[in-house]
């Protein structure tokens, strides 16, 4: 095993480690067409599933750890979509193609990958179903992020492909802008924040930002109403406060429920009893774990979240399966990209200590999250965690003084710099 110091190893973005790309880096062929066992294993092996913020870190940082353990990762997807920075997408500061990225830097690392979904997993036989295909592993990561809770809001099922979330950074999140860009002057944007907890819960409060100063700057007449089913801001509130000074046209009602959408008469309803006519809407809905955590019952008694072992990320409810990311519980860590990838990196720390038979360091996540409050600023808070008694815990949280535009190039630099972490 290769001897990375903790400092060194959560540290190191994998600039000059020479690892083989084991064949052409992937597997080719639609899930349909696989049958029975798809690769055959031959050594130890780590099955990945979900090439997100904390599963693509997972998959690469076993093969830096130990190159001598084959790492196979299931991503449906071909590309890599950041959330955080997707709503700068949405206010045409950025664009989609600047938040996107290919696989081939894992590949680089000997990882590899199969785009299909992963249909099932199978504990008892340590196997992972693709298809009428499986895989079997020694250990298992499951980095599925969150899935939508469609049924909480009456007529969201039937109306998911043209009511917008855009909360997985993608198609719906140019299609949202697209329809922001098309509102005429005068109209009504309302966003929806659904009750805690869900991905990057500072999300939403960035997201009114970036569509009031759009709204702001080309369209004067119009007003942006938030419907939030929280009490109050549930992150960095003082400076979201302040940075909304800026925008007179935010209506922002706390603890307003959306409880049915009728696209035919553009309105939400609340839970107050209250309709709200819209133009454009973006409804974030509800979340819970990724769908194969629930299938799996890796959930816990709420049926949402997944909960873990703090210094393994070992399932507590099944062995040898790791969950990472947006679908744990029972952390102090937000649902963020950083605590994903910090995730990402301790878990497979862990996993290659036990395969080669080694004690798990205790090793704690640290969090930095940033939000642009318009197009050149941005704010930020930091999060600091040990690990005591066997469990993480919250240390310290400090806040920027206000809003800058230092924070914001700090902000460029921190995206560029942990995506080349993740990727490259």
């Amino acid at each position: 095993m290769k001897g990375f110091t903790r400092r060194e190893f959560l540290r190191t973005s994998g600039g000059g480690v020479g690892l083989a790309v084991l064949g052409a880096g992937g597997l080719a062929g639609c899930a349909a067409a696989m049958k029975g066992d798809i690769a055959p294993k031959t050594g130890r092996r780590v099955v990945v599933i979900g090439g997100g913020w904390g599963g693509a870190t997972a998959a690469k940082y076993v093969r830096l750890a130990d190159p001598g353990i084959e790492v196979i990762l299931l991503e449906p997807n071909k590309e890599f979509v950041s959330c955080p920075f997707s709503n700068l997408v949405l206010s045409g500061v950025r664009p989609i193609e600047s938040i996107t990225f290919g696989y081939r830097g894992l590949r680089r690392h000997g990882v590899r990958l199969i785009h299909e979904a992963a249909t099932a997993i199978e504990p008892d036989t340590r196997r992972v179903r693709i298809g009428e295909g499986y895989l079997e592993y020694d250990r298992l990561v499951v980095a599925p992020g969150v899935e939508f809770q469609w049924e909480q809001v009456d007529g969201l099922a039937a109306a998911k492909e043209t009511v917008l979330h855009a909360w997985k950074a993608g198609p719906q999140t140019v299609q949202l802008a697209n329809q922001l860009q098309s509102m005429p002057d005068g109209g009504v944007f309302v966003l929806t924040i659904p009750p805690v907890a869900y991905r990057c819960p500072p999300g939403p409060y960035e997201r009114t930002c970036q569509v009031a100063w759009y709204l702001k700057k080309n369209k004067p007449r119009s007003k942006l109403i938030v419907l939030d089913a929280n009490q109050n801001i549930v992150s960095k509130a003082g400076l979201f406060r302040a940075a909304w000074k800026d925008y007179p046209n935010i209506d922002y009602r706390a603890s307003n429920k959306v409880t049915k959408v009728d696209p035919s008469t553009r309105e939400v309803s609340t839970d107050f009893g209250e309709k709200v006519k819209y133009d454009v809407l973006n409804l974030i809905p509800p979340q819970r774990a990724g769908t194969i955590a629930v299938q799996t019952d890796l959930v816990g008694a709420d049926k949402r979240w997944c909960e873990v072992n703090h210094l393994t990320y070992e399932s507590v409810k099944v062995k040898n399966v790791h969950v990472i990311g947006d679908s744990t519980i029972g952390l102090p860590v937000p649902k963020s990209g950083n605590i994903a990838n910090a995730m990402g990196k301790i878990c497979a720390v862990a996993i290659v200590h036990l395969l080669n038979g080694k004690a798990v360091p205790p090793m704690a996540p640290g969090n930095t999250c940033y939000s642009w409050v318009n197009d050149r600023e941005a704010i930020a808070v930091v999060n600091a965690y040990k690990v005591e008694g066997g469990k993480v815990v919250q240390i310290e949280q400090k806040l920027t003084p206000g809003q800058s535009v230092a924070w914001a190039q700090n902000a460029d630099g921190w995206a560029t710099s942990i995506w080349n972490d993740i990727l490259g």
